[in-house]
């Protein structure tokens, strides 16, 4: 699908047709925006535009040029969005986003339905005389992702926070179903980082360029500046998880160090009476005790008495 804002009226003509780009020139246009478009479609603007529009192979390239490009012509942007999505463990996938601005039009290709383009051209279509090139719409939309971030940020924050980890949580079927909780919450911020550290690699690419407006380089310059704080709670947060999970393991471990404990000690207190019971069980001939009438009474009490000093013992160490 192809959706073309123009500059006049504020007007969005949404699957236009192809004889339309016949009559229009780069002054009538600010953006055109390209969703899950077919090759008859990315034909029509790439001859419209004079441009080649970027495959999806190289728009996931992580190369710092792959990232941020200018060419004589255009100016090449590639960043990563993130998606909700039922189909993976953590919830959340990244999808690539690319544009292109050429003769101050911007060009985004992307595959999926974004909030962030929804929030950008609701903005454009509201005050639309703050939008007088496709450079101003770029960062529109990165300052829309960037909010976004932070909302996302700051729900796995709250998350995170609801996730208490205590030794009444340390069962078999409990065990299992925190840890993998904790699995995906590292997998959605570790994404969400990502994420965010390549929106700053794109910033960083148009602040050292020439060929942007000089009113929106004051924006780049804020937008750096949250991106930095994002990470920094991103990473508090992964933090916050990596000690939620040692600390969860380290339960795991004490409660089953206990259990070996529990078997080491009776194991050692029933050594002594294995001990007498296999004497007394040896096929010798001449054994003083066969022959006692009191020898199997005698035999019980040195076990249960060798099992008592054992025991007393262990917990004069404290080890009881």
């Amino acid at each position: 699908m192809i959706v073309l804002y123009l500059k006049s009226l504020n007007k969005v003509i949404r699957d236009p047709e192809a004889k339309l780009f016949e009559e229009l020139g780069y002054d009538d246009l600010l953006w055109i925006d390209l969703l899950k478009p077919t090759p008859k479609e990315r034909k029509i603007v790439e001859e419209f535009m004079e441009i080649d529009l970027q495959t999806r192979q190289q728009i996931e390239e992580i190369e710092t040029s792959s990232r941020y490009s200018e060419s004589e012509n255009a100016i090449i942007c590639n960043s990563s969005f993130i998606v909700t999505s039922k189909d993976d463990v953590a919830g959340y996938r990244s999808e690539p986003v690319s544009f292109i601005i050429s003769e101050g039009v911007l060009v985004s290709v992307r595959g999926v339905e974004l909030k962030t383009f929804e929030e950008a051209s609701r903005k454009l279509q509201i005050n639309y005389r703050s939008y007088t090139t496709g450079y101003h719409v770029l960062i529109s939309i990165l300052e829309a992702r960037i909010d976004l971030d932070a909302d996302m940020v700051e729900t796995l924050s709250k998350q995170i926070a609801t996730v208490n980890v205590s030794d009444k949580d340390v069962d078999k079927s409990v065990d299992k179903e925190i840890l993998i909780l904790i699995n995906n919450l590292q997998e959605s911020m570790m994404l969400l980082r990502e994420t965010i550290f390549d929106r700053q690699r794109l910033l960083s690419g148009i602040q050292r360029s020439e060929r942007f407006p000089n009113d929106i380089y004051p924006r780049v310059a804020i937008m750096l500046k949250d991106i930095g704080s994002l990470l920094n709670h991103a990473d508090f947060s992964f933090e916050r998880l990596e000690f939620l999970q040692d600390t969860f393991m380290g339960l795991i471990n004490i409660e089953q160090n206990k259990i070996i404990k529990m078997f080491t000690v009776l194991s050692v207190v029933f050594m002594p009476p294995t001990l007498i019971a296999s004497i007394y069980g040896m096929n010798f001939r001449i054994m003083p005790e066969l022959d006692w009438e009191q020898g199997y009474l005698y035999s019980i009490i040195l076990m249960i008495a060798s099992m008592a000093i054992i025991i007393g013992f262990f917990k004069r160490k404290k080890w009881l």
